[in-house]
């Protein structure tokens, strides 16, 4: 894979948390952001406001939550974390249209966006 085509795929796979706001703005029932992350729940105390909350290891028995006429954009802790990748291959294979989040919480936070207690 040449470096060129690495970048185009990057760019199609992932949302930055402020493109994601932009285009959920402008249309928005079209995405549904959806947080892959695991802990216990003293480790996560709060989501990405408006999010569903869907632990990795419960996703492949809780597909069916998940509208498949949106874009589901998962996210995870940040830009080390896998999980919202492993979550987004699981979705596609299920024919999920889907995008990672980039940054995960850390960006959606670094930026200023909402957030909500989990529980």
């Amino acid at each position: 894979m040449s470096k060129m085509d690495y970048f185009k795929a990057k760019i199609e796979a992932t949302i930055s948390p402020m493109d994601f706001m932009q285009a959920a703005k402008a249309e928005p029932d079209k995405f549904l952001l959806v947080d892959v992350r695991n802990a216990p729940p003293h480790i996560m105390k709060e989501k990405a406001a408006g999010a569903t909350h869907i632990p990795l290891m419960q996703l492949p028995d809780r597909l069916g939550e998940l509208p498949k006429n949106k874009t589901i954009v998962v996210y995870c802790w940040d830009t080390w974390c896998n999980m919202a990748a492993k979550a987004a291959i699981i979705l596609l294979e299920n024919d999920y249209d889907v995008l990672e989040l980039s940054g995960g919480i850390a960006a959606w936070k670094a930026v200023g966006f909402s957030d909500e207690t989990i529980g």
